[in-house]
């Protein structure tokens, strides 16, 4: 290289550093100290947009202002954790693992005099309520205690309420019927004003509870579980603790379910398992 390329090699600015991957996990780390909830092992590509959005909503210049807000505002604490948290999801999603899970989990739910189910990560609750339906159908509900259990503390009072857009009403009813509904939708909730309500029956065997995957312990033992679309969040490391606790969880023959992007596979408990079905991602536990 002669004198002159050198010379302008090294009056080259250095290249712009990515401040966002900078400040991003410094205010998860100042998260997880001021309040407790703990991002740290969340995939960083997801959470970065997240972060990104929340920066853009509540109007902040920068990731480390929005941290500055995050430590002194509690409100604002609660708003991230709305938006970090918030999940895609309808009533009878995936329509085909319903079908599934009627013709392949229902007759192993049947024998159980009473039934224990762990609906994870139940976001605003229309999994859940899907899940009551189909109970409900089968002649499992009356027996059946459910634990709804989400990280968020506002989704899970929205959940509650079982109350959703009207607008919606026709993408679900089409779901639930592909899905192997056996009833008339519309049976199951009230419209009125722009909005359904869901019917009360179908959350009086529901507990709606805050849980945190990252960090609290498992709290009872289930005959089935549903943790669908929870984990594409997570790193490895998080997936693995989850599985443990899921698997920690689970009675001897309980049931599994996971989403559609998500496996059993290289977990550390893959080989407790066995499929009943692997596109659907049922699972029952064997050992």
């Amino acid at each position: 290289m002669n004198d002159q390329g050198e010379k302008k090699r090294l009056s080259s600015p250095p290249p712009e550093p990515d401040l966002d991957a900078i400040e991003a996990p410094l205010l998860v780390e100042a998260i997880y100290r001021r309040w407790g909830y703990d991002f740290r092992d969340y995939a960083p590509a997801s959470l970065k947009r997240r972060i990104r959005r929340i920066v853009e909503l509540e109007g902040m210049p920068s990731v480390s202002a929005l941290q500055d807000r995050v430590l002194r505002d509690s409100a604002c604490m609660q708003r991230f954790l709305v938006q970090s948290t918030v999940s895609v999801t309808s009533m009878f999603r995936d329509p085909s693992f319903y079908r599934a899970f009627r013709a392949l989990a229902v007759p192993l739910l049947k024998p159980q005099r009473s039934l224990r189910i762990w609906h994870v990560g139940c976001a605003g609750g229309e999994e859940v309520y899907s899940m009551t339906i189909l109970l409900h159908e089968e002649g499992l509900l009356g027996r059946a205690r459910i634990y709804a259990t989400d990280i968020n503390q506002m989704a899970l009072d929205a959940a509650r309420e079982g109350i959703y857009p009207l607008e919606k009403m026709k993408e679900y009813t089409k779901n639930y019927q592909v899905g192997g509904g056996r009833a008339t939708f519309s049976e199951y909730y009230q419209a009125g004003h722009g909005h359904a309500v869901m019917r009360a029956d179908l959350s009086k065997n529901i507990v709606w509870a805050q849980h945190n995957l990252v960090t609290d312990a498992s709290f009872n033992e289930f005959h089935l579980i549903l943790c669908r679309n929870v984990m594409i969040y997570f790193n490895t490391r998080l997936q693995e603790r989850v599985h443990r606790l899921l698997y920690d969880s689970l009675a001897q023959d309980g049931l599994l379910a996971l989403g559609r992007q998500e496996s059993l596979q290289l977990t550390p408990h893959e080989s407790c398992y066995q499929a009943l079905d692997s596109r659907e991602k049922i699972y029952q536990r064997m050992v």
